[in-house]
């Protein structure tokens, strides 16, 4: 796949909640900066991640706005419309920067402002 068809691909798993067809995107051996979730490293620890995305989100959209390639690598800006599991709403801009080899996303970066996740990010409150 090119760039494009990975990035393309990338949001269309991820809006589509097809997270085996998103893992297959990754390389073997990528590296990702989360946010949230910090350093990630290797294919086991992007299949835990997955399950916790299942776990705290409710819904998830991930709508690009802006996409800019340069060879190998790619700036995505778009906008997250998402619930948590508790379906308090979600609403974050989002810039994610890939580097894509062989049709795989070697490295991926992601850059917002945390407050709209706090939703996520604090314990359960009782009803």
């Amino acid at each position: 796949m090119s760039v494009r068809q990975v990035i393309d691909r990338y949001y269309e798993c991820v809006n589509a909640g097809d997270w085996e067809g998103w893992l297959a995107l990754f390389d073997e051996r990528f590296v990702m900066d989360e946010q949230l979730a910090g350093h990630l490293e290797g294919m086991v620890v992007l299949r835990g991640a997955v399950a916790g995305l299942k776990r705290i989100y409710s819904r998830f959209q991930n709508v690009p706005h802006y996409v800019v390639i340069d060879g190998e690598q790619a700036c995505v800006v778009s906008h997250i419309s998402a619930a948590s599991a508790r379906g308090e709403p979600i609403e974050a801009d989002v810039a994610n920067y890939f580097c894509i080899q062989n049709g795989r996303i070697t490295y991926l970066a992601n850059f917002h402002d945390t407050a709209p996740f706090a939703p996520i990010l604090t314990p359960s409150r009782p009803r």
